[in-house]
């Protein structure tokens, strides 16, 4: 089993080099297991026992089971669907040193930009494009090794070893060609089957080409681009789909924007959430107070990667509460509030992963170094419930390439499948999970 959902997870990963393919690929596997596309633009009907979903902005899914009976309240697990990387402009080609062409790109998020040198890269995302009078989305995947982006030799800059600052406007510049400008848009609007002419506005951005593998001695460990956060996203989708019924509503979301701030109209700083879960609620016949004691009875798994120690720098981890690879999901704490455990939280998901069967770890940044925060405090802001933060732990996050442990993703699949299958209750005398 746990071959299998390492083949599917790598397969998976390699679905998604931009959100707007990862968002995808979250849909045809919903659209697989039966369930329902809605658009937010027209009403809701729903049957009892009907699975739905709905996608915003092409990038964020939310997908729910509706209830054959009066529910209690909603279980909601959350990741996001980006990335960091480099995001390409609209006025991309720019010409360079010695007859080549380059394209002019910006950096979207916190990336380890050294990581991205010298290895075959290309461009995926969407665009608009004019079709029989209307303005339509069309994924773009260049599919080659389309771009490089060349580091300078040890010879011209001698301290290169020594930590050389990379400026993003000058040494990020993906390598295109040589020669006329004008190939780059050809070959996006040939990627989207649309005439040069249709192609309205762009939204691409850098992905590396090298595909995730199995590595280690004994095969313990998966390096792939994108670990954080699609690996989250993968565990969380297969034990949704694989949960058996409970009193409560299960509710997946997938965020676009989390490197970004999440400040987007499908970022988890928006109303795509509340306005799911308020159209559930009143498709179901709970309105005003029947539907804020259903709210009251709701939890929230926020799952976002978690650092391992550093098989070379453990001094960076907190030496009580730092995870390890293949040691299990990694609940995440911070006195400050960035990551929303508490009390409650941790001892209800701590209960539902023992009685999975799944170890449980800690995670805290050594006290001097902040780190950030993640979807949990972000969607509590609009939905008062009881959230935990979760992850699993990896290595080199934010680089190109991550590393992360085989035996994890099977881990978080039994979390959230049990999870899934229950209903939280916030009772006068306690808990109840």
């Amino acid at each position: 089993m746990e071959q299998d959902i390492t083949r599917r997870l790598l397969a998976f990963l390699d679905a998604g080099p931009s959100c707007y393919h990862a968002a995808e690929a979250v849909r045809q596997e919903l659209l697989a297991e039966g369930y329902e596309q809605l658009w937010e633009s027209r009403p809701w009907r729903l049957a009892e026992g009907g699975k739905y979903f709905t996608v915003r902005g092409d990038s964020s899914v939310i997908a729910f089971r509706a209830p054959c009976r009066a529910f209690t309240g909603f279980m909601i697990a959350a990741g996001h669907s980006d990335s960091p990387t480099f995001k390409v402009r609209e006025t991309a080609e720019t010409s360079s040193a010695g007859g080549c062409l380059r394209l002019s790109v910006e950096p979207y998020g916190g990336m380890v930009m050294r990581s991205w040198l010298d290895r075959p890269l290309s461009v995926a995302g969407r665009v608009m494009v004019r079709q029989g009078g209307r303005i339509v989305s069309r994924l773009v995947n260049v599919d080659r090794d389309l771009l490089v982006i060349p580091s300078v030799a040890i010879h011209m800059d001698r301290e290169v070893n020594k930590g050389t600052a990379l400026k993003a406007n000058a040494d990020m510049l993906p390598l295109l060609g040589m020669g006329e400008p004008g190939a780059f848009r050809r070959l996006v609007a040939e990627s989207a089957g649309a005439a040069e002419e249709d192609l309205l506005s762009t939204e691409l951005f850098l992905y590396p080409r090298t595909p995730g593998a199995v590595t280690g001695a004994g095969g313990e460990f998966v390096a792939s681009p994108r670990l954080d956060d699609l690996q989250c996203v993968f565990g969380c989708l297969r034990g949704f789909l694989a949960a058996e019924e409970s009193a409560s509503v299960p509710v997946l979301c997938v965020f676009n924007n989390e490197e970004v701030g999440s400040g987007t109209m499908q970022g988890a700083d928006s109303t795509f959430l509340t306005d799911v879960l308020e159209r559930i609620a009143g498709a179901l016949g709970r309105t005003g107070e029947t539907y804020r004691a259903a709210l009251a009875n709701s939890f929230l798994v926020s799952a976002d990667n978690a650092h391992a120690i550093h098989p070379a720098h453990p001094e960076y981890a907190d030496a009580g509460e730092a995870p390890v690879l293949n040691g299990g999901v990694v609940i995440k704490y911070n006195a400050n509030q960035r990551y929303t455990t508490d009390a409650v939280s941790a001892a209800v998901f701590r209960q539902v992963c023992e009685e999975a069967g799944v170890p449980v770890q800690r995670y805290s940044n050594r006290a001097d170094l902040p780190g950030g925060s993640t979807l949990g405090n972000i969607s509590t802001a609009h939905l008062s419930v009881y959230s935990v933060d979760i992850g699993l732990p990896q290595l080199a996050m934010h680089a190109a390439y991550e590393v992360a442990g085989a035996r994890d993703t099977a881990y978080l699949v039994r979390a959230m499948t049990a999870y899934y299958g229950r209903s939280f209750r916030a009772l006068p005398e306690g808990f109840e999970i």
